[in-house]
């Protein structure tokens, strides 16, 4: 396989939840905005301001990852997003279930929270040139 088809291939799979991310803040919008409210950090207020942006961001990021343009400030917003809504809405030490035996919220949280990171890794490899 060609080096830049490769590329091409790495920078769609790591941008691929965005869309459908967005998507599915428009079909549960309910849900989505009681999410983005049940946060202390967050306003009540700020929620569906919040959703708005975070959806144009999880559509124009990817576009702009994947097609080359803007890719770098792109990947570095995505990263910036990845990291704030790690820290937002993954706040696995918050549950106090983290160590109890079976499934838990915050061993969920926590797995999410894990790959919010991995994915901000990743993208900051694109935003600092590497990757395209």
């Amino acid at each position: 396989m060609p080096h830049d088809t490769a590329l091409l291939i790495a920078r769609i799979c790591l941008v691929l939840m965005f869309p459908f991310s967005c998507l599915d803040k428009i079909v549960n919008r309910r849900d989505a905005l009681a999410q983005a409210a049940s946060n202390p950090w967050v306003p009540a207020a700020f929620a569906p301001l919040l959703l708005v942006l975070g959806g144009l961001l999880e559509i124009a990021g990817p576009v702009c990852v994947v097609s080359g343009w803007m890719a770098r400030p792109a990947a570095a917003l995505l990263a910036l997003y990845c990291v704030a809504t790690a820290l937002l809405f993954h706040r696995f030490w918050a549950s106090g279930d983290f160590w109890q035996p079976g499934a838990s919220a915050g061993r969920a949280h926590f797995w999410d929270f894990t790959k919010n990171l991995g994915l901000t890794g990743g993208l900051l490899l694109v935003a600092l040139g590497q990757g395209f």
